[in-house]
């Protein structure tokens, strides 16, 4: 099979001199390469944005954008892209400094169409084994997705049959149960109910790993979302004897956004906040925005978390150490799960805490007309 054969798209090749163009676009198509090339960084990548190569060659000394400088665009592009650069020998220390900076090989000047096409090859095998990895990683995940949705859609019936029986039981028998016999049927409710939580946060996560939990984008409100989730949990705080808050402003920005996704997420953290508070505690639903992003806060008054454990709270099953929590119950997933969404959506989450003092969860998402898929640029 000729090696062109695993070329990922053409080959783009980016010098400003004219002659070294030439000479790389007719060495690699005799090899059978479709090649590209331009005379500069600018409309090299703008090239590479549309076609996705799986090998791109560039020129370290170019006036305007460098061959450094276009490698870290490469890489913002498409990671996988394999970059291949050119340089005189005076400046094979910076070639070594472009191969930390993401690429793949250097080839010195001058060299042959030999040596160019043993390059390429390599670069082209190295693309080809790049994406099957990927493939074989996706494909991976996947099953491991649908392997535990199977095993919890398999847990689900014969569970919920379970704790139907005990409520029946509890129903027809009444008072005829002795009271020490109850106790034991209530327990096992409520362990059965614990399973069914782990069951549904197991599912739920799955989706989110999948990219498939947070699929609509529309208009949203946060105003209306944060009203509508702590009305919800009325009941649940005057029941723990605490207090909520509003302080979501009216003229708050919209944000683009899946509406269910969302709930779920105001709903974890809410729910942990009074979960987790102290007798007359207070619970805040807080926000602000700026010219990029919306920042929606759940502030509460409650056990706070220590510092050693604050880098571990979004990590899945995790759960706050403390012996004032003995007995609150959840799976470890919730946060991880509000992580996740926040993510998918383009956002991100982060959390400051002090022990004794509470805890304050922030929300950030790209408000509306801002499109973003790097989180970590969301401040």
């Amino acid at each position: 099979m000729n090696a062109a054969a695993d070329a990922s798209g053409p080959i783009i090749v980016i010098d400003d001199d004219q002659t070294m163009r030439r000479a790389c676009e007719a060495a690699l198509r005799r090899s059978g390469y479709q090649v590209e090339t331009f005379p500069d960084g600018a409309s090299g990548l703008e090239r590479a944005k549309e076609v996705r190569p799986g090998v791109l060659i560039t020129d370290l000394k170019m006036p305007g954008m460098s061959g450094i400088e276009v490698i870290h665009h490469v890489k913002e592009i498409d990671p996988d892209i394999v970059v291949v650069v050119i340089t005189g020998f005076a400046t094979v220390d910076t070639a070594v400094e472009a191969m930390k900076g993401g690429a793949y090989d250097f080839i010195p000047k001058p060299f042959t169409a030999d040596e160019l096409r043993v390059i390429i090859r390599r670069a082209v095998e190295r693309h080809r084994l790049s994406m099957e990895a990927k493939r074989l990683r996706v494909e991976k995940e996947a099953q491991a997705r649908k392997f535990v949705t199977f095993v919890s859609h398999q847990l689900q019936s014969p569970l919920g049959a379970v704790q139907q029986y005990l409520e029946v039981l509890l129903h027809q028998m009444g008072s005829e149960i002795p009271e020490k016999h109850r106790q034991w049927i209530d327990r096992s409710s409520k362990k059965i109910a614990e399973m069914l939580k782990i069951i549904a946060d197991w599912l739920t996560f799955s989706k989110v790993e999948g990219g498939t939990l947070a699929t609509e984008r529309k208009l949203l409100r946060w105003q209306d979302l944060a009203a509508e989730t702590l009305e919800s949990f009325v009941t649940t705080a005057v029941e723990k004897q605490v207090t909520l808050v509003n302080e979501v402003p009216d003229d708050l920005p919209s944000i683009i956004g899946d509406e269910s996704a969302l709930r779920m997420l105001l709903s974890n953290l809410v729910s942990n906040a009074i979960k987790y508070n102290r007798a007359a505690g207070r619970v805040t639903v807080a926000a602000e925005a700026d010219e990029r992003v919306v920042r929606l806060s759940v502030t509460d008054t409650g056990i706070g978390i220590a510092a050693d454990q604050l880098p571990h709270v979004f990590e899945e099953f995790y759960r706050v150490k403390d012996g004032s929590t003995v007995g609150t119950g959840g799976t470890g997933m919730g946060l991880a799960i509000c992580k996740k969404i926040a993510e998918e959506l383009g956002g991100d989450m982060r959390v400051t805490s002090e022990p004794g003092a509470g805890s304050t969860f922030t929300v950030v998402l790209p408000r509306e007309g801002i499109q973003t898929n790097a989180p970590s640029k969301l401040n």
